[in-house]
């Protein structure tokens, strides 16, 4: 399409339409939306508790701005170090349903070993950034800081809900409205054009389906872990997934490195490091 943001309005408009034919076909999902609306209505659920959509549209936005002035790269060491901070402070606040868990050194050497898994993973790749502007990295630092946000707030949307479908449902409304809104300013007031989209190949659209199973985990898995635990399995399997997408079908020139490997292995040590203590 030539154009991220339009790519972004598409996967969640995907989710969406998806998640529209659930709600006729599935009558746990239209209670728990009941549930979250009479919550609201009573106050039990405050109304900044639902915006996790909305969160998940400013981050993609974001990344469609920043990765073509920062690269890749950049954008993922500046996610995942705001992603680790801000999860050690909402599973502090005890903004999920898993409660207050305090900040101990494990806890923070956990999260500092995933920002490091991350740099030494894109370690080559960082030399070409070449000079970074300031607010971009910023941008995506903030994304970063956000994101855990988002994770705890529809886990708890989740909880009042009793149904991860009816969490996922109102994070995929919401970012779909928001992404749209960013897309008609930018076609509006900036000119930005969009494009017809092209008839295929039909797995180019699995993308909004990927982003509901994230979401749908995310809200299934929070309460059980908290923040932190989560974020750092979410980082591991990211890069896993470079991995092997590196290893299966390289683009842009890379392939499966040292340093790739090395940064799977130190999230993983990570993620081995929080979860240190706790029962099956």
């Amino acid at each position: 399409l030539g154009n991220g943001l339009q790519a972004a309005v598409v996967s969640y408009t995907v989710g969406l339409l998806i998640m529209f034919g659930l709600l006729f076909l599935v009558p746990s999902l239209r209670q728990g939306l009941r549930r979250v609306w009479t919550a609201l209505c009573q106050r039990h659920l405050s109304w900044w508790q639902i915006l996790g959509g909305a969160i998940g549209g400013f981050f993609v936005a974001a990344q469609s701005t920043t990765v073509p002035v920062v690269g890749v790269a950049v954008f993922a060491v500046a996610v995942v170090a705001g992603q680790s901070a801000s999860s050690l402070l909402v599973d502090r606040a005890g903004l999920g349903p898993a409660g207050k868990q305090p900040v101990t050194t494990r806890r923070v050497l956990s999260a500092v070993l995933a920002i490091l898994a991350v740099a030494v993973a894109v370690s080559d790749r960082l030399s070409a950034s070449g000079s970074l502007p300031l607010i971009a990295v910023l941008l995506a630092f903030s994304a970063g800081l956000l994101i855990a946000v988002q994770q705890a707030i529809n886990a708890e949307v989740g909880e009042v809900a009793g149904s991860r479908l009816s969490a996922t449902w109102v994070n995929s409304a919401l970012g779909t409205v928001v992404l749209s809104a960013a897309l008609g300013v930018t076609v509006v007031l900036f000119g930005q054009q969009w494009s017809s989209l092209p008839a295929g190949p039909g797995w180019m659209y699995a993308g909004g389906v990927i982003g509901l199973v994230s979401i749908s985990t995310a809200v299934w898995v929070v309460p059980i872990l908290g923040v932190l635990s989560f974020a750092l399995l979410l980082i591991s399997g990211q890069l896993v997934g470079a991995l092997l997408l590196d290893f299966v079908a390289p683009a842009g020139g890379y392939s499966v490195t040292w340093a790739l490997v090395s940064g799977v292995l130190l999230a993983f040590l990570a993620v081995g490091i929080s979860l240190m203590g706790r029962r099956r």
